[in-house]
């Protein structure tokens, strides 16, 4: 029996269709709304009496205080570089390159000021915001690495309060290692709190929980629909589904077994996740499955895999560069990997995805942990109108204007009293107008 399904591309506008009407029935979406909503109101009215409720019901062990003294990830970050040298080593590296790739990026953003036109002054100032709050999950996996992909770009932005949150574990305290790699991320502080309750709190604030600017960093899907119901009390970096990958190859011949370990690194994230591949054709195809089922005999996560890959895996045959790009921008994938002798070729077409991994050595993986890149990024089809997280989502451009007497400051008064008077905005007109008569007078 297939591991996974295998198409033609002609086939994919159906199959996608089909698959979405089928995640949506079983992803029971109104149902988790509703329950969401429900932890919403409760923390709105009852506070932190509601988020230890919740805890109870849902995490291994309720805190006796949400908040973890600074010092418990001090000594966290301690004890990893004592009893897991090579583990402390391999974050501090990734640590180093995630730093320098938000240094790059805030660099293109800058304050400016400029006359536009003759006595009008536009300008702008990048301000970073004053509290995020960064969400890491600890449930089927801690994901040490969000931890650094989350606070590093909070803290070359210039955030001044970065907050790390993450479920407690049997302890009543988030993961050693969270808390490590939190430390040495440079959190300012840190909660044991999870699931939908902790979005919901860090929106709207508790007794003992701050109310912050922004949430990011990835969840379930409690966490992903409190983030959908808050956004406008609070930022969020964006909404996440199931993570996902396509790789697109143009031979199997000599790389089928790079794919399916790329596959099933994708697969074992979750029953949900969508491990996807594009190929010329079907040997190709069937090269590929067949790596998939030797690799998924001896893989200690094949439960998780192969419920993934049997749910949503798919290689689909595509019969020219031109379809393969076309179908390749419709998945819009988190991840999308381009396995090309001439990628040059493919990617002035390749419009809509999270992360772009450019040839055979250019891993996943790598933009999971360690290259620099972030590893949150969008999914679901989100990437047709947005980007991964970074520095920017921590900073806010704001503009300003400054007029003197010119030329160009007349001519835009005008412009402005005509435009509201086609409007109906008197008030707006006379605004312009009245200035229009004190010109000189500024």
């Amino acid at each position: 029996m297939s591991v996974l399904r295998i198409i033609n591309g002609a086939e994919f506008d159906v199959y996608q269709k089909s698959l979405n009407t089928i995640s949506g029935e079983k992803s029971g979406e109104a149902e988790v709304t509703a329950v969401v909503n429900g932890i919403i109101a409760a923390v709105r009215t009852e506070g932190d009496s509601a988020v230890r409720s919740y805890a109870s019901q849902f995490e291994k062990k309720a805190p006796e205080k949400f908040e973890v003294p600074i010092e418990a990830a001090k000594d966290a970050w301690e004890n990893l570089n004592a009893e897991n040298k090579e583990l402390a080593d391999a974050l501090t590296f990734a640590a180093n390159h995630l730093r320098r790739f938000a240094e790059l990026q805030k660099r293109q953003l800058s304050d400016f000021e400029t006359e536009i036109a003759p006595g009008l002054f536009t300008g702008q100032r990048v301000i970073p915001i004053e509290r995020a709050a960064i969400y890491v999950p600890a449930g089927r996996f801690p994901l040490i690495s969000s931890a650094l992909m989350g606070l590093i770009p909070a803290a070359v932005a210039g955030v001044r309060e970065k907050i790390l949150v993450s479920p407690p574990g049997s302890e009543g305290l988030p993961d050693s290692r969270i808390l490590a790699a939190a430390c040495l991320a440079g959190a300012d502080r840190v909660f044991s709190i999870g699931g939908a309750q902790a979005i919901a709190a860090l929106a709207i604030g508790t007794e003992t929980i701050p109310q912050v600017d922004l949430v990011a960093g990835p969840g379930n899907k409690f966490v992903a629909a409190a983030k959908r119901i808050l956004f406008g009390e609070v930022g969020i970096d964006f909404v996440a589904g199931p993570t996902d990958v396509l790789i697109i190859t143009e031979t199997a011949d000599q790389n089928a077994d790079l794919i399916a370990a790329d596959m099933l690194a994708q697969a074992e994230h979750d029953p949900d996740a969508r491990p996807r591949a594009l190929v010329p054709d079907r040997e190709s195809a069937e090269q590929i499955e067949q790596a998939i089922e030797k690799r998924l005999a001896l893989l200690p996560t094949a439960a998780t895999a192969g419920a993934s890959l049997k749910a949503g895996g798919l290689i689909i045959i595509y019969n020219s560069k031109e379809e393969a790009i076309n179908i390749a921008n419709k998945i819009a994938p988190e991840h999308l990997e381009l396995h090309a002798s001439s990628p040059a070729e493919w990617t002035s077409g390749l419009k809509n995805y999270g992360s772009l991994f450019i040839g055979t050595a250019a891993a996943e993986v790598l933009g999971d942990y360690s290259a620099g890149i972030n590893h949150t990024l969008p999914t679901s089809a989100s990437a047709r109108f947005t980007g991964g997280l970074s520095v920017r989502n921590f900073l806010k451009t704001v503009t300003s204007l400054r007029c003197t007497s010119g030329s160009g400051y007349a001519e835009a008064l005008a412009a402005a009293e005509t435009i509201a008077r086609a409007e109906g905005l008197a008030g707006h007109a006379e605004s312009a107008a009245i200035r229009m008569s004190r010109q000189g007078k500024f």
